[in-house]
C-alpha cells in the first residue's frame, strides 16, 4: 500500500496543477497577445475572437466536467496534457483558425483541471482536518500569472517571438505536469465517504443555497470580466513606455497570490460567505474607480482590488461548494464554474451590444459590472437558509 501524500504535499501539486491549468493555459494569452501583434499583426477584433474561444471552451469544459465518466485524478491528467499540447501549437503554426480552436481546446481543459484539482485537493486536505490550507493550492494561480507575466516581458525585451514564447510556455506545462503526480491517484471511496458523510445532500434547504450561490458566482464572473478585459487597454492608453505597462500583469498576479493565502485567517474573523460577500464588495469598488475617476491612480487601485479579490472569491466559492453540496460536491463545483464562464460570456456582449445599440460607453459598462458585483455581496451577506 503507497503512502498517502501530505497535507503540505497535496497543497504544492494543487498549486502546480492550478499554475498550468490556469496561469498557463487560461492567462497566458494575455501577456503573450503584444508580442502576437507585433510578429502577425493580429488586430484587436481577432484578439477578441480568440479571447472568446477561450471563454466558450471554459464553458464547455465546465458543463461537461460532471458528466465525464472518468475520475477526478484521470480527469485532471487529460486536462493537463492537453493544456501543454495546445500550449506548443499554438508555437507551431501562424492559420488563426487554428489559433481558435487551440483556444477553445484549452479553455475547455483548464475548467476540466479546477474542477478536479478543486474536487481532489479540497476533499483530501478536509479529510487530512487540514481545509484551511486550501489558500495554497489556489495561490497557485495568481503565482503563476506573476511568473508567466515577467517570463513574457523578458521574452519580449529579448525579441524572443511569440512562437518561442508560446512554445516555451507549453514546455513549462508538461514540467509542471509531472510535479501534480501526488494527484494522480484518486482517494479511496472510504475517504471520500468520510470527508462528505456529515454533509446534507438532496434537502430543498441545500438546493436554495445552492441556487444563491452559483447565481452570486455568475455574477462575479460577470463583474469580473468588464474590468479585466478594459482597464489594461485603459492603463495602455495613459502609460507610454511598454517595459512599465508589462508589469500591470505580474502585479496583478501578485496580489492574488497573497490575497489568497491570506483568506485563511481572515477567515476567522468572518464566515465563509461573509467574507465572499466582502471581497466582491471590495471588487465592485475597484471596477467603479476608473468610471468615477479616470486616471492611472484609478486603474492602479483598481488593478489591486481586483487582483485582490478574483482569487479570494474563487477560492471560497470552491471551499463552499464542497462544504454544502455533499456527495455532490464535484457536480456543483463545475455548477459554479459554468456560472462563472457564462457571466464572462455575458459581460462583453452586453458591452458590445450596449455600446452598438445604446451608445453604452466603457464607463456605463463599469457601473453595470459594479452593480452585478455588489447585487451578488448583498445577497451573499444575508445568514444562509437553514
Amino acid at each position: 500500500m503507497s503512502r498517502q501524500p501530505s497535507a503540505l504535499q497535496l497543497c504544492f501539486a494543487g498549486f502546480i496543477a492550478l499554475s498550468v491549468a490556469m496561469g498557463i493555459g487560461r492567462f497566458a494569452f494575455t501577456p503573450i497577445l503584444p508580442i502576437m501583434q507585433r510578429d502577425f499583426g493580429l488586430d484587436l477584433a481577432l484578439a477578441g475572437w480568440l479571447a472568446s474561444a477561450n471563454y466558450l471552451g471554459y464553458l464547455a469544459g465546465a458543463l461537461t466536467s460532471a458528466a465525464l465518466p472518468w475520475r477526478p485524478s484521470m480527469q485532471l491528467v487529460t486536462a493537463l496534457l492537453l493544456v501543454a499540447a495546445t500550449t506548443l501549437l499554438m508555437g507551431c503554426t501562424s492559420a488563426w483558425p487554428l489559433w481558435l480552436a487551440l483556444r477553445f481546446l484549452a479553455g475547455l481543459a483548464s475548467a476540466w483541471a479546477l474542477v478536479s484539482t478543486a474536487t481532489l485537493c479540497l476533499a483530501r486536505l478536509a479529510t487530512l482536518g487540514q481545509g484551511r490550507l486550501g489558500g495554497l493550492v489556489f495561490a497557485g494561480v495568481g503565482a503563476s500569472i506573476a511568473f508567466v507575466g515577467l517570463t513574457c516581458l523578458a521574452l519580449e525585451v529579448i525579441q524572443a517571438g511569440s512562437s518561442a514564447t508560446w512554445l516555451i510556455m507549453g514546455a513549462l506545462s508538461l514540467a509542471g505536469m509531472l510535479c501534480t503526480r501526488r494527484l494522480w491517484n484518486a482517494p479511496s471511496a472510504s475517504a471520500t465517504q468520510q470527508a462528505t458523510a456529515t454533509m446534507p445532500d438532496g434537502a430543498s434547504g441545500v438546493a436554495r443555497r445552492h441556487a444563491l450561490i452559483i447565481f452570486a458566482y455568475g455574477l462575479f464572473g460577470f463583474g469580473y470580466i468588464l474590468p479585466a478585459t478594459f482597464l489594461p487597454a485603459q492603463a495602455k492608453q495613459l502609460i507610454d513606455d511598454p517595459a512599465i505597462f508589462g508589469l500591470a500583469w505580474p502585479l496583478f498576479g501578485l496580489a492574488a497570490a497573497i490575497s489568497t493565502l491570506l483568506t485563511a485567517r481572515l477567515l476567522t474573523l468572518l464566515s465563509r460567505r461573509r467574507l465572499w460577500a466582502v471581497a466582491q464588495f471590495i471588487m465592485a469598488v475597484g471596477v467603479l474607480l476608473p468610471a468615477i475617476h479616470p486616471g492611472i491612480a484609478s486603474i492602479a487601485l483598481a488593478a489591486l482590488c481586483v487582483g485582490g479579490t478574483f482569487m479570494v472569491v474563487t477560492l471560497l466559492g470552491m471551499q463552499e461548494a464542497h462544504a454544502v453540496g455533499g456527495r455532490h460536491a464535484q457536480k456543483l463545483i463545475a455548477a459554479l464554474t459554468a456560472a462563472f464562464a457564462l457571466g464572462q460570456l455575458a459581460g462583453p456582449a452586453v458591452f458590445s451590444l450596449g455600446n452598438a445599440w445604446l451608445g453604452l460607453s466603457l464607463e456605463n459598462s463599469l457601473f453595470l459590472a459594479a452593480a452585478a458585483l455588489l447585487l451578488g455581496s448583498a445577497l451573499l451577506w444575508r445568514p444562509a437558509a437553514r
